[in-house]
Protein backbone atom coordinates (compact mmCIF):
# COMPACT_ATOMS: atom_id res chain seq x y z
CA UNK A 1 0.00 0.00 0.00
CA UNK A 2 1.42 3.76 -0.77
CA UNK A 3 1.76 6.07 2.28
CA UNK A 4 0.94 9.51 0.86
CA UNK A 5 1.57 12.40 3.16
CA UNK A 6 -1.73 14.79 2.92
CA UNK A 7 -2.02 18.54 4.61
CA UNK A 8 -5.52 20.44 4.39
CA UNK A 9 -6.92 23.57 6.13
CA UNK A 10 -9.83 25.35 4.77
CA UNK A 11 -10.82 29.13 5.52
CA UNK A 12 -14.33 31.04 5.71
CA UNK A 13 -14.49 34.89 5.62
CA UNK A 14 -17.42 35.65 7.57
CA UNK A 15 -19.03 32.22 9.38
CA UNK A 16 -21.45 31.44 7.33
CA UNK A 17 -19.79 33.03 4.30
CA UNK A 18 -17.20 32.84 1.42
CA UNK A 19 -15.01 29.92 1.79
CA UNK A 20 -12.53 28.24 0.76
CA UNK A 21 -10.39 25.20 1.07
CA UNK A 22 -6.49 23.83 0.01
CA UNK A 23 -5.02 20.57 0.09
CA UNK A 24 -1.38 19.15 -0.75
CA UNK A 25 -0.88 15.45 -1.76
CA UNK A 26 2.77 14.02 -1.74
CA UNK A 27 3.92 10.77 -2.57
CA UNK A 28 7.63 10.44 -3.22
CA UNK A 29 8.73 13.37 -4.92
CA UNK A 30 5.28 13.73 -6.61
CA UNK A 31 3.37 16.84 -5.34
CA UNK A 32 -0.09 17.78 -6.37
CA UNK A 33 -2.12 21.03 -4.49
CA UNK A 34 -6.05 21.20 -4.84
CA UNK A 35 -7.87 23.93 -3.98
CA UNK A 36 -12.08 24.77 -4.28
CA UNK A 37 -14.40 27.05 -2.43
CA UNK A 38 -18.66 28.46 -2.17
CA UNK A 39 -20.12 31.21 -1.91
CA UNK A 40 -21.84 30.39 1.51
CA UNK A 41 -20.67 28.13 3.37
CA UNK A 42 -18.77 27.50 7.36
CA UNK A 43 -15.09 27.17 7.89
CA UNK A 44 -15.83 23.50 9.18
CA UNK A 45 -17.25 22.71 6.07
CA UNK A 46 -13.81 23.66 4.32
CA UNK A 47 -12.00 22.20 6.28
CA UNK A 48 -14.07 18.94 5.69
CA UNK A 49 -14.39 19.75 2.28
CA UNK A 50 -10.39 19.80 1.77
CA UNK A 51 -10.31 16.50 3.79
CA UNK A 52 -12.44 14.94 1.60
CA UNK A 53 -11.24 16.03 -2.04
CA UNK A 54 -7.60 15.21 -1.11
CA UNK A 55 -8.75 11.49 -0.03
CA UNK A 56 -11.19 11.67 -3.48
CA UNK A 57 -8.22 12.22 -5.25
CA UNK A 58 -6.55 8.97 -4.20
CA UNK A 59 -6.92 6.04 -7.07
CA UNK A 60 -6.10 3.36 -4.98
CA UNK A 61 -6.30 2.69 -1.34
CA UNK A 62 -3.81 4.01 0.57
CA UNK A 63 -2.00 4.50 3.98
CA UNK A 64 -2.20 8.36 4.91
CA UNK A 65 -0.30 10.84 7.48
CA UNK A 66 -2.78 13.17 6.90
CA UNK A 67 -1.99 16.99 8.92
CA UNK A 68 -4.57 19.42 9.52
CA UNK A 69 -5.01 22.28 11.94
CA UNK A 70 -8.61 21.12 12.58
CA UNK A 71 -10.04 20.32 15.95
CA UNK A 72 -13.40 19.72 14.80
CA UNK A 73 -12.12 17.40 11.92
CA UNK A 74 -9.17 15.89 13.64
CA UNK A 75 -10.63 15.30 16.98
CA UNK A 76 -14.32 13.74 15.77
CA UNK A 77 -12.11 11.27 13.46
CA UNK A 78 -9.77 10.19 16.33
CA UNK A 79 -12.08 10.28 19.31
CA UNK A 80 -14.83 8.44 17.54
CA UNK A 81 -17.32 11.23 18.05
CA UNK A 82 -18.35 11.05 13.51
CA UNK A 83 -18.55 7.43 13.93
CA UNK A 84 -20.87 7.61 17.20
CA UNK A 85 -22.91 10.51 15.38
CA UNK A 86 -23.57 8.43 12.43
CA UNK A 87 -24.62 5.41 14.47
CA UNK A 88 -26.98 7.55 16.46
CA UNK A 89 -28.80 9.06 12.91
CA UNK A 90 -26.46 11.78 13.52
CA UNK A 91 -27.14 12.93 16.66
CA UNK A 92 -24.29 14.10 19.26
CA UNK A 93 -24.46 12.89 22.66
CA UNK A 94 -26.32 15.90 23.66
CA UNK A 95 -29.37 14.90 21.17
CA UNK A 96 -28.80 17.43 19.13
CA UNK A 97 -28.21 17.33 15.39
CA UNK A 98 -24.47 17.04 14.40
CA UNK A 99 -23.93 19.29 12.14
CA UNK A 100 -22.31 18.47 8.25
CA UNK A 101 -23.61 14.82 8.43
CA UNK A 102 -23.36 14.93 4.22
CA UNK A 103 -19.87 15.47 4.49
CA UNK A 104 -19.26 13.40 7.49
CA UNK A 105 -20.99 10.79 5.73
CA UNK A 106 -18.52 11.02 2.72
CA UNK A 107 -15.67 11.04 5.17
CA UNK A 108 -16.33 8.40 7.14
CA UNK A 109 -16.89 6.27 3.61
CA UNK A 110 -13.29 7.08 2.80
CA UNK A 111 -11.87 6.43 5.84
CA UNK A 112 -13.43 2.80 5.17
CA UNK A 113 -10.88 2.20 1.74
CA UNK A 114 -8.14 4.19 3.13
CA UNK A 115 -5.95 3.71 6.18
CA UNK A 116 -5.54 7.60 7.76
CA UNK A 117 -3.67 8.54 10.33
CA UNK A 118 -4.26 12.28 11.60
CA UNK A 119 -2.12 14.70 13.05
CA UNK A 120 -3.37 17.96 14.41
CA UNK A 121 -1.23 20.76 13.48
CA UNK A 122 -0.96 24.68 14.61
CA UNK A 123 -2.75 26.64 12.38
CA UNK A 124 -0.85 29.72 10.78
CA UNK A 125 2.16 28.77 12.73
CA UNK A 126 6.22 27.38 11.49
CA UNK A 127 4.23 24.77 9.16
CA UNK A 128 5.37 25.51 5.45
CA UNK A 129 2.75 23.30 4.02
CA UNK A 130 0.27 24.13 6.28
CA UNK A 131 0.84 27.72 5.68
CA UNK A 132 0.57 27.02 2.16
CA UNK A 133 -2.59 24.92 2.61
CA UNK A 134 -4.10 28.16 4.09
CA UNK A 135 -2.89 30.46 1.21
CA UNK A 136 -5.07 28.06 -1.55
CA UNK A 137 -7.94 28.21 0.87
CA UNK A 138 -7.98 32.16 1.58
CA UNK A 139 -7.31 32.63 -2.17
CA UNK A 140 -10.16 30.12 -3.35
CA UNK A 141 -12.57 32.37 -0.70
CA UNK A 142 -11.37 35.41 -2.53
CA UNK A 143 -13.36 34.63 -5.67
CA UNK A 144 -16.44 34.55 -4.11
CA UNK A 145 -16.21 38.01 -2.68
CA UNK A 146 -18.27 40.41 -3.65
Amino acid sequence: MKTVTIYTDGACSGNPGPGGWGAILQYGEHSRELSGGEARTTNNRMELSAVIAALEALKEPCQVELYSDSKYVVDAVEKGWARSWQRNGWRKADKKPALNPDLWERLLALLDRHTVRFHWVRGHADNPMNNRCDQLAVAESRKFRT
